[in-house]
């Protein structure tokens, strides 16, 4: 069946004509007391039916081209039926983490500036508070009641014709973390969708018929563009680390799961659980991991329970994903050692299709390419990178824009905001945020150039690197939030754990600048992946403490 057009829901068609009965997603209905998973599921055809009826209901209820929609559904099936039947729309859905906080979320619908909401009753009635935020809206449809079932029930006689749209027309509002500043929505064409698609594709061999658990909900929207199953993962996306590593084991070693997307902070939870159970995952041949820096240890395990797989660590953003990717033994080699020795954390190179640059720091909006520097092989400076899937800018932001965006012809870089260096063989080194840097009289000490000589000791959960006072007279100071049992306990666990840190920390010859170890039961971290430190919140919290 031939599908023209740039609409990206196109995919799915395309899925359910060619693989019309395998399934396309599994959506877990019970948890047994044996610690099994149960689900329900659906074949390609089905979902491709019932995205089509969604949409038809979508329109009965006002819903039009163009509209832009918030989408509060809870990730599993009823999410992907969402997103496709907007989509097939031609209407903007506009996403947003469930977990960031109250007061950031109003602010993220208010500027977004929805006219519809398709969500959750709980969505549906919250946003008829009196708020400034949906003052705009205008429609309301309630997605899992007896009305929504209705009408997923019944078939459309022939599949609905899908909106006409360009590569460049808007497809979704994707909005960041938040991680160090206020969030932002990230524009998305269906162009970039379809470049993001097929780096995805290509960069990791993924194959129709494979079987996916993404823990992170928006990945798990590009199985169906992929033709691949979709296993819902029974955890709380906007509370991630909380999560119950049992059913996740349970359900990836039985429904036979080949491919899987999440953080170091949840694939951590789940290589402990197999590690201390014996269990094995050997149907898993691909894992990605992203979010932060993945430790070596971390690494190491998954090799023992994952025997037959290949860890990928991809590195990007919500505005451009991927940028460059590095498997775990290339991680685990040389490049293991450099980041010891305070080198930075390979990233690995560019994927097909991207450029990255490193370019001498620059603060303020850079209008051209021509304004900046290239740094030498080996310097240190701010990473910027271009390609097909780099977006162009964020919805009604325009000095966020300006900021974050270089003009170069047709084309835009994306300035990444992260600090980095390109080795001899073309590879990238991640040093760290470029707003979390420690900035002290005898130089900046980027966080990625310490933390991960510290971060190797057995009992460090996690640790940040951060600066006490104000720059550039910053005092570095390295906060630990040790694993579970091992928070020291009384002076002299904690001078003996301190002693140990700085041990192994040897290795690394700008260790003796941290003149303070302190440590905390749990550092505060960003909702989406519960993994990127929220390291500016930290050193104004410590630097009043320690003054105290």
């Amino acid at each position: 069946m031939n599908v023209p057009g740039s609409n990206v829901a196109r995919h799915l068609r395309i899925a359910a004509t060619e693989r019309p009965d395998d399934p396309a997603t599994k959506s877990p209905v019970a948890a047994l007391p044996t610690g099994e998973v149960r689900h329900e599921s659906r074949t390609f055809r089905r979902l491709d039916q019932e995205s089509d009826a969604a949409a038809a209901y979508l329109v009965r209820a006002g819903l039009a081209a163009g509209d832009r929609v918030l989408l509060a559904v809870r990730p599993g099936h009823d999410l992907i039926v969402g997103m496709f039947a907007l989509l097939k729309l031609g209407a903007v859905p506009v996403a947003i983490d469930p977990g960031m906080g109250w007061s950031a979320f109003l602010d993220c619908v208010r500027r977004s500036r929805p006219t519809a909401l398709v969500g959750v009753r709980a969505a549906t009635l919250l946003s008829r508070l009196p708020f400034a935020a949906f003052l705009d809206l205008r429609t309301r449809v309630t997605v899992g009641g007896s009305a929504w079932r209705q009408a997923l029930a019944v078939p459309p006689a022939a599949p609905r014709p899908l909106a006409e749209v360009g590569p460049d027309a808007l497809a979704a509002i994707l909005f960041t973390s938040g991680s160090t500043g206020a969030p932002k929505g990230v524009c998305y064409t269906h162009g970039m969708f379809d470049a993001q698609i097929e780096l995805v594709r290509a960069t990791y061999g993924i194959r129709p018929g494979e079987t996916d658990m993404a823990m992170l909900p928006l990945f798990a929207l590009f199985n169906p563009a992929l033709g691949t199953t979709t296993v819902t993962p029974l955890l709380d996306a906007s509370k991630p680390l909380a999560a119950d590593p049992a059913p996740l084991v349970a359900a990836l070693i039985a429904e036979k799961v080949t491919c899987s997307f999440g953080s170091p902070a949840i694939w951590g939870k789940v290589a402990d659980h197999c590690e201390a159970r014996g269990l094995q995952l050997p149907d898993l041949r691909r894992l990605l991991i992203a979010g932060a820096p993945v430790s070596g240890e971390l690494l190491a395990k998954l090799r023992v329970i994952a025997p037959h797989c290949v860890t990928h660590t991809p590195y990007g953003a919500t505005e451009c994903l991927p940028v460059t990717t590095i498997t775990a033994d290339e991680l685990l080699g040389e490049a293991r050692r450099r980041a010891l020795h305070g080198e930075g954390t390979c990233v690995g190179r560019p994927v097909s299709g991207v450029e990255i640059r490193v370019i001498r720091e620059k603060d303020g909006p850079v209008g051209t390419l021509a304004d900046t520097t290239l740094c030498a092989v080996g310097e240190i400076g701010e990473i910027i990178a271009t390609g097909p899937s780099v977006t162009r800018e964020y919805d009604g932001l325009p000095e966020a824009t300006r900021g974050a965006k270089i003009a170069d012809g047709d084309r835009v870089w994306h300035r990444m905001g992260d600090l980095g260096r390109v080795d001899a063989a073309g590879r990238l080194f991640f040093l760290g945020r470029r707003v979390e840097k420690v900035r002290t009289p005898d130089g900046d000490l980027p966080t990625e150039s310490l933390e991960p000589a510290f971060r190797q000791h057995p009992q460090v959960f996690r640790c940040a690197l951060i600066g006490l006072g104000e720059a550039p007279a910053q005092t570095p100071a390295l906060v630990v939030e040790p694993r579970a049992g091992a928070f020291p306990a009384d002076e002299a666990s904690r001078a003996r754990l301190i002693a140990e840190l700085r041990e192994l920390a040897r290795v690394n010859p700008l260790a003796e600048r941290v003149k303070h170890i302190v440590f905390q039961r749990a550092l505060p971290v960003d909702v989406r992946h519960n993994a990127k430190i929220h390291r500016l919140r930290l050193a104004k919290e410590w630097t009043a403490r320690l003054a105290r």
